[in-house]
């Protein structure tokens, strides 16, 4: 039953917050020395996903350009070869060169002319003069869009910072939390070479040096556990950065309490509706949705538009011809359209419907990720202190059961407890400072406002 006892509390894992492989450097003293800024910066700079995303941006703004280009004119040049003794064809093509003289008014000419080259070069503008705005409404839809991209971007960006700072403190949790399992190998060393001077006085029983070589092995065997968590934290943090998962670096920035202050839960949650990426995509997608309504009315409207041709036509390549312009101005109405565009209409009334309960929704989902994060982190700092002082007085209860232990007066079961003790303590106290430094975090994004030059990045 001892026996059990002991190994059933040092086989006890640490909380998940611990457990969770964070990517991170590697062992103290190898590789390139990586601040926690440093971190950051690389990950923004190298992550796959968003050169994707800022390519995504680029393309964006292409499009706008695209929209924008709908209140130019459009200028074509053509050139054309024709050949032919079509009677009608003949008699225009010989006043459009400039070259219908009396003989052409023959009967026989006119009936049965000889064939004719035509080579015609031919410039031509057009212009909209008017559209019911759907230029002007298609210019506010692609930069939209791209107002969206950057949105989206930068959302991404909050979800790669955040992951790069659980990564690291990751790895240097990972690291603290196999310090003190190598601690307590070495605590569990001087007790069992204690224990075996005491069993040569007589102080002591074989029992008593039996059941401290099985604590030995179960803090060695905690301890590989923590070195494996350790590499592959190291690995993910490697990872989560884009660097190659065998490099080695040396993390500078300590997993340390941090004098961040969150603000007043009510403020903090107007900061987010403001600033959250994914609020403003919601009210971005509103935005949009009213223009689709805007540009399905248009469709109402008749367009006016302008154009201005200039010819030449030559029966040779350059020569034996004339030149001539027209300008026209017209309207195009569809007057009928199989009721489709009302339809697109009542298409883009639904679409609003749905945008504005998507932002609703939005800014809901916001307000409760802010209050959650600012519990958490308000929590967090009690756990904290609790865990701060628990040390302290693990620490005091094992000098004073090695003590008592020495002098007779407390068993190894009583010893062995407060060494768990002490271990328990140490890792719990390490799990707080890692959901500290990441309930700041979290709070931050959730309000929107976390960037590469955050304090909490230091």
């Amino acid at each position: 039953m001892q026996k059990a006892l002991i190994l059933f509390f040092l086989l006890l894992p640490l909380p998940a917050s611990a457990q969770a492989p964070s990517p991170g450097i590697a062992p103290p003293g190898g590789g390139e020395r990586l601040s926690l800024r440093d971190a950051v910066n690389r990950a923004l700079a190298g992550n796959p996903g968003l050169e994707a995303m800022q390519a995504g941006e680029k393309e964006a703004a292409s499009r706008v350009d695209a929209a924008r280009s709908g209140y130019l004119p459009r200028v074509n040049y053509q050139e054309m070869v024709q050949r032919g003794n079509n009677p009608v064809y003949v008699f225009g093509a010989l006043l459009t060169q400039r070259q219908f003289a009396e003989p052409n008014f023959a009967i026989r000419s006119l009936n049965r002319p000889d064939f004719l080259n035509n080579f015609q070069s031919m410039v031509t503008v057009d212009q909209v003069v008017f559209n019911a705005g759907r230029t002007g409404n298609a210019v506010k839809a692609a930069e939209l869009g791209r107002q969206m991209s950057e949105l989206e971007t930068r959302s991404s960006e909050l979800q790669v910072m955040q992951r790069v700072l659980e990564a690291y403190f990751g790895v240097k949790l990972g690291e603290a939390a196999y310090q003190a399992a190598e601690e307590s190998v070495r605590g569990a060393e001087a007790d069992l070479k204690r224990a075996e001077d005491f069993r040569r006085e007589g102080v002591t029983t074989d029992s008593d040096v039996l059941s401290i070589r099985v604590h030995l092995a179960g803090v060695r065997q905690e301890a590989i556990q923590r070195r494996t968590q350790l590499e592959v934290a190291l690995a993910a943090l490697n990872v989560a950065m884009g660097a190659p998962e065998d490099a080695t670096f040396t993390l500078t920035t300590p997993l340390m309490e941090t004098a961040y202050e969150a603000p007043a839960l009510g403020e903090s949650q107007r900061s987010a509706v403001d600033t959250r990426p994914e609020a403003r995509l919601a009210l971005k997608g509103l935005e949009a949705a009213r223009v689709r309504q805007k540009v399905a009315r248009a469709a109402y409207w008749p367009e006016v538009f302008v154009r201005g041709v200039f010819e030449t036509d030559r029966q040779e390549v350059l020569n034996k011809g004339g030149a001539n312009w027209f300008f026209g101005a017209g309207l195009r109405w569809n007057v009928f359209d199989g009721m489709e565009r009302k339809a697109r209409v009542a298409e883009s009334r639904h679409g609003i419907d749905a945008a504005e309960a998507r932002q609703r929704q939005a800014a809901s989902g916001v307000r409760f990720e802010v209050r959650r994060a600012w519990l958490e982190w308000s929590a967090v700092k009690d756990r904290l202190a609790l865990a701060r002082a628990s040390i302290a007085e693990a620490e005091e209860s094992l000098r004073i059961t090695r003590d008592r232990y020495a002098n007779g007066l407390s068993t190894v079961t009583d010893l062995l407890r407060t060494e768990i003790a002490v271990l328990s303590a140490k890792t719990g106290y390490l799990a707080a400072l890692y959901e500290q430094r990441l309930a700041a975090v979290r709070l931050e994004a959730a309000k929107g406002s976390l960037n590469p030059g955050s304090l909490l990045f230091d």
